[in-house]
């Protein structure tokens, strides 16, 4: 069975829903506040393993009260593998703002994140194999990364990225890529260009082998050695953005782990499920609901 191996982050969401997002000096008041386990690898491992895929995840995590919720909320999880490196510094904290339109924005502290040594990252990967798959996204350090893609890639494993968030130069990491995946405001951060299919085809000329920019309700674009092509979004209400890109890629995961013949149609509609639900990591779909889109996709 292929294994997917998840290198990432592991941090805790302080979500607040506005009535809309706050203007420059404007104070508003929250109608509601959620304290829960997030962080964009922690999300996509859970994600991917409801899904079915086996996952071994590994994450640095911190010293302060919150790093025995996040133990157990992955100790309650269907993973193969946890492996969680102490740091010496506090838990990361994401704060979530979510206005009444389902709109979103998210900004987060790394410093745990950015702290997992090289050494624990090319320790983990000790066991990947050809035919194995390695997920990472951008919170983790520039040089832990790169190790990790650069001894997945010598070993024959897959490379995906979740290019999130963007806070170091990716030019070095995309020749290293199988499959990034950035969302709109991200690729254009990336490349330059604020056309979606322009993005994901300059992301595969700076050398990943294919690109998908997401579009939120207007789909996603893929861009491979086949051309560019657009994938409508399935329909949706959407109540809470929040969550939607990591259920995306854990998806989108698993997927191509199990082989599945339309792996992004799979993975939006389990991000179009998550869109429906208020809050983050309580949103994602269950591993009953995953199985089924799977099967149906």
């Amino acid at each position: 069975m292929t294994r997917l191996f998840v290198l990432g982050n592991a941090s805790i969401d302080v979500s607040l829903r506005v009535p809309h997002l706050p203007q420059p000096g404007e104070t508003l008041m929250a109608s509601d506040l959620t304290h829960a386990p997030g962080g964009k690898g922690l999300n996509q491992a859970v994600v991917a393993a409801r899904a079915g895929a086996a996952v071994r995840f590994c994450a640095p995590i911190g010293t302060s009260p919150d790093a025995a919720m996040l133990r157990e909320t992955l100790a309650a999880e269907p993973l193969e593998v946890v492996r969680l490196t102490p740091v010496p510094t506090v838990c990361d904290i994401s704060a979530l703002v979510v206005a009444a339109d389902a709109e979103n924005v998210v900004v987060s502290t790394g410093a745990c994140a950015m702290a997992l040594p090289v050494t624990s990252a090319a320790a983990f990967l000790a066991e990947i194999a050809a035919g194995d798959l390695l997920l990472m996204q951008g919170g983790l350090s520039q040089e832990a990364t790169r190790k990790a893609a650069l001894l997945a890639r010598a070993c024959g494993a897959r490379v995906l990225l979740n290019a999130a968030p963007v806070r170091w130069d990716y030019a070095e990491l995309l020749g290293l890529v199988d499959l990034v995946v950035a969302n709109q405001v991200e690729a254009t951060d990336l490349t330059g260009h604020e056309d979606p299919a322009a993005a994901a085809t300059a992301l595969r000329t700076a050398g990943a082998a294919e690109s998908i920019v997401t579009l939120g309700g207007g789909g996603c674009v893929l861009a491979d050695g086949a051309g560019v092509r657009l994938y409508p979004a399935p329909p949706a209400e959407a109540c809470d953005t929040s969550g939607a890109g990591d259920v995306f890629c854990g998806v989108l995961a698993a997927a191509l782990a199990a082989g599945h013949a339309h792996p992004v149609a799979a993975a939006q509609q389990a991000a179009a499920l998550s869109v429906a639900r208020a809050g983050c990591f309580v949103s994602f779909p269950s591993s009953a609901e995953l199985q089924h889109i799977l099967a149906t996709a």
